[in-house]
């Protein structure tokens, strides 16, 4: 009960939010936003409880104007079978939600039309929340499985890319079939304010997602994962082969040959700590 109430202290309403509730009340649908916003509050909520009963770093539960996010305060250094669970905690809500309803109505407590109206509002969110668009749930667990065999670099700019043609196919067939939803375009228009932000912050992203490797979360990861390095390399272009969910030694190779090997941590130290921003793998391999 603790941790749900500490849960509930995180969730933070937007002010528009409640500016679409009175035009509701206004237009006589307000059982219909009220239900809306509270299948959105459920899911995630369901996010967050996984993330506290991983023991995740929870910065606020916001319920916005068309949806909701629930943020964390991690950068990409949690396992990621434990991240793909507080992915999907979202989702699955609506699966007991919709089992709940049908039991009510069998039991003739709620009637058909409200019956109704509850399945598709779940299944609505449900399916958009699916969408391999970013950062939209379906986005995440795109970005989760490219991690499973690229770096984290590379992962993050692919989920980009495929979030972008993605939400292009969307809009496309909107225009064709629904071009006078308003709502709709106002989402699409966040979701690809949303995509470009992330671009733009890709790097300070990648930089962030390292420095939690280095000073931050200290797991354990089951896997080794070598690298490959040839003593000409620079430091940076080694660390943009890290990868999440696995630990690194570093091969380092030269004219066919193994010259020596590093941990990760020697790299991350030299990078963030020594300041060595320029320098080249050979030089690392005669320091350490």
């Amino acid at each position: 009960m603790s941790r749900l109430i500490s849960l509930l202290r995180l969730v933070y309403i937007h002010p528009l939010l409640w500016l679409i509730i009175a035009l509701s009340i206004v237009t006589a649908h307000f059982r219909e936003v009220c239900m809306l916003f509270g299948i959105i509050f459920i899911h995630e909520m369901g996010h967050a409880a996984a993330a506290s009963f991983f023991s995740w770093r929870i910065k606020k539960i916001t319920l916005l104007p068309f949806g909701g996010v629930a943020e964390m305060d991690e950068h990409g250094n949690r396992p990621l079978k434990e991240e793909a669970i507080v992915v999907l905690a979202g989702p699955l809500q609506h699966v007991w939600m919709m089992a709940a309803a049908y039991g009510l109505l069998s039991l003739n407590i709620i009637p058909d039309d409200l019956y109704q109206l509850f399945i598709q509002c779940n299944l609505m969110i449900l399916v958009f929340n699916l969408f391999p668009v970013w950062p939209l749930d379906g986005g995440k667990l795109v970005f989760l499985m490219l991690s499973l065999k690229n770096s984290f670099a590379r992962a993050h700019q692919i989920t980009l890319y495929i979030s972008l043609i993605s939400l292009a196919v969307f809009s496309m067939a909107i225009l064709l079939t629904a071009p006078a939803h308003i709502n709709v375009w106002v989402v699409i228009g966040y979701l690809l304010f949303s995509i470009y932000y992330e671009w733009k912050q890709r790097r300070f992203i990648f930089m962030r997602f390292l420095l939690e490797r280095y000073y931050g979360n200290k797991s354990n990861p089951d896997e080794l994962v070598p690298i490959q390095a040839r003593e000409e390399d620079l430091l940076i272009h080694v660390l943009e082969k890290f990868q999440r969910g696995c630990k690194h030694p570093i091969l380092v190779e030269a004219a066919g040959e193994k010259k020596g090997t590093l941990d990760e941590n020697e790299l991350l130290h030299a990078y963030f700590t020594e300041k060595r921003l320029t320098d080249k793998i050979s030089d690392l391999l005669f320091l350490y």
